[in-house]
C-alpha cells in the first residue's frame, strides 16, 4: 500500500474577503487563559463530566522548549465563567498536539474518564502516520491504565487519525476514525467504528466506509432521539470531496447508506484540513461546513426529519473562513462558531466568528468574538444554559501558542446585525 502525502491547500486562496461579509464585533475583552503562562498549547476540546460540569481539555508542552506533551484539562464549577485547577493525563505522554485532529475526553455517567488522543507513527509509506490510543480512570482523573491503540489489528494499522468519540443512550462510549486499511487502490482512508464494552475498553471494530479523505476531521454525535450520526469528507468519483452523512438507530450495530450533505462538486487534488459539524435541533439535525465548491466559506444546512438535506446557506463568505463547530440548546437555537482571516491588518491573523441561528435555520446574530489584534483559530463550543456558551481556541502569536476561553451570551453578540 502507497499513501499520497497531501499538503495544504490554502496558498491557492486569495485573502481577500468578500463583499457584505464582515459581521459587526462583539465585545471584546472577556477572554482568559487556561492553559498555563509560557508553555506552548493547542487544540482545545469542550466536553461536560457526569454532574453537568463544563471541562475544557488541550494539549501542553511540559517545558519552555515546547517538548513533552499532556493532555490536560479543568472542570468549571460555576457554568464556565471559571475552570479550576489544571490536571494531566499523566499515560498521554507523547501525544502529538494537532488541532485538527483534537484530543479529546469524556465522562461516562457513572463517572468514569476516558482520554483519546493521536501519536506520531512514521513509517517507510508514509511518514506523517499517527496512532490513535486512549486511556481510562475510574477515579475522577487520579489514575489512568496503560494506553492502548484503539484499533484491534494493531499490525495492519499503521496510520489512524481524526477520530471522534460520543456517549451512546447505552452509556457506552462510541468511537470513529480514519485508518490506513482499506480493500481498494484508490486514494483515501477507511471510516472504521468501535464501541467500549464497559471498562474493558474497545472490544469491537468494523469498517463502515471507504475512500474518505485524509486529512479531516470526523464528527459523531447523538441526537435528542438517541440516533447515533456521524458526518465526515468523502472522496466521490474518485475527485469530489463533498461532505457525507450516514446514521445509526441501534447504537452502531447498522448504519444507513450514505447520504451527501450537499452537492458542492469540490474537486481538489489535496486535503483541506477542515471537517463538519452537527448539532441536533427540534426535530432536525443541523450542519456546518467548509468548501470551495461552488463557492468559498462556511456554509450550513439542515435535515428535518423524514425530509431531504435543505439547500446549503452561507455562513461566512471569507474565503479563508474554516473550522466550523456548532452546537444547540435547550431551547432550539443552534451556535456556530469558526475562524477566518481578520480584517484591516497587515498581519496573517485570524479572529473567531460567531453566529446564532433560531431552530428553523434563520440568522439571529452575527459576530466576531476576538480582535484582529490577535491570531485566534479552531474553536470549539459548549453549551451552558439557554443563552450562553463556552468558546474556546487557540490563540497564537509568533511561535508561541495559548488556550484561552470566554463565556458568551447568545442574546447580547452581535444582535440583528444582518447579512453574513
Amino acid at each position: 500500500m502507497k499513501l499520497r502525502i497531501y499538503t495544504s491547500f490554502y496558498y491557492l486562496i486569495l485573502i481577500a474577503c468578500l463583499d457584505g461579509c464582515q459581521p459587526k464585533a462583539a465585545e471584546k475583552g472577556a477572554a482568559s487563559q487556561v492553559s498555563s503562562p509560557g508553555l506552548r498549547a493547542s487544540g482545545p476540546f469542550l466536553t461536560k463530566d457526569e454532574k453537568g460540569n463544563p471541562v475544557l481539555c488541550w494539549v501542553q508542552a511540559q517545558d519552555t522548549a515546547g517538548e513533552n506533551h499532556l493532555l490536560m484539562f479543568a472542570r468549571s464549577k460555576d457554568g464556565g465563567q471559571t475552570f479550576g485547577a489544571a490536571q494531566a493525563v499523566p499515560t498521554s505522554r507523547g501525544v502529538q498536539p494537532h488541532d485538527e485532529n483534537l484530543s479529546k475526553l469524556l465522562f461516562k455517567k457513572n463517572g468514569d474518564m476516558l482520554a483519546m488522543f493521536a501519536v506520531p507513527n512514521p513509517n517507510p509509506e508514509n511518514s506523517y502516520s499517527g496512532l490513535v490510543f486512549y486511556t481510562q480512570s475510574f477515579d475522577q482523573g487520579k489514575k489512568w491504565t496503560k494506553p492502548r491503540q484503539i484499533a484491534q489489528d494493531t499490525i495492519n494499522s499503521i496510520d489512524e487519525r481524526y477520530f471522534d468519540i460520543a456517549l451512546l443512550p447505552n452509556g457506552e462510549v462510541a468511537a470513529i476514525w480514519l485508518d490506513s486499511r482499506k480493500n481498494t487502490p484508490q486514494e483515501g482512508s477507511s471510516l472504521y467504528f468501535s464501541t467500549t464494552q464497559g471498562r474493558q475498553g474497545f472490544t469491537t471494530e468494523k469498517a463502515i466506509d471507504r475512500q474518505l479523505c485524509q486529512c479531516c476531521r470526523t464528527d459523531l454525535f447523538v441526537d435528542s432521539q438517541g440516533r447515533l450520526h456521524a458526518a465526515y469528507r468523502a472522496i466521490l468519483q474518485d475527485t469530489i470531496r463533498d461532505m457525507v452523512h450516514l446514521v445509526s438507530a441501534d447504537n452502531g450495530l447498522s448504519f444507513s447508506p450514505r447520504e451527501r450533505i450537499s452537492a458542492d462538486n469540490w474537486v481538489i487534488n489535496g486535503c483541506p484540513h477542515t471537517g463538519p459539524t452537527m448539532a441536533s435541533g427540534q426535530g432536525s439535525v443541523h450542519f456546518a461546513w467548509f468548501t470551495m465548491g461552488g463557492g468559498s466559506g462556511v456554509y450550513y444546512t439542515q435535515k428535518l426529519e423524514g425530509k431531504p438535506f435543505g439547500l446549503r446557506q452561507t455562513v461566512s463568505q471569507q474565503p479563508m473562513a474554516k473550522h466550523p463547530q456548532m452546537t444547540s440548546l435547550s431551547n432550539g437555537k443552534i451556535a456556530i462558531v469558526w475562524d477566518e482571516r481578520a480584517d484591516n491588518t497587515s498581519e496573517p491573523r485570524s479572529w473567531i466568528g460567531f453566529q446564532v441561528r433560531n431552530a428553523d435555520g434563520a440568522v439571529q446574530s452575527h459576530a466576531h468574538l476576538t480582535s484582529n489584534t490577535i491570531s485566534a483559530t479552531h474553536p470549539v463550543i459548549l453549551p451552558v444554559d439557554n443563552s450562553q456558551v463556552v468558546v474556546a481556541y487557540t490563540q497564537r502569536t509568533g511561535k508561541s501558542s495559548e488556550v484561552h476561553y470566554q463565556l458568551v451570551s447568545t442574546e447580547k453578540a452581535g444582535k440583528n446585525v444582518g447579512k453574513p
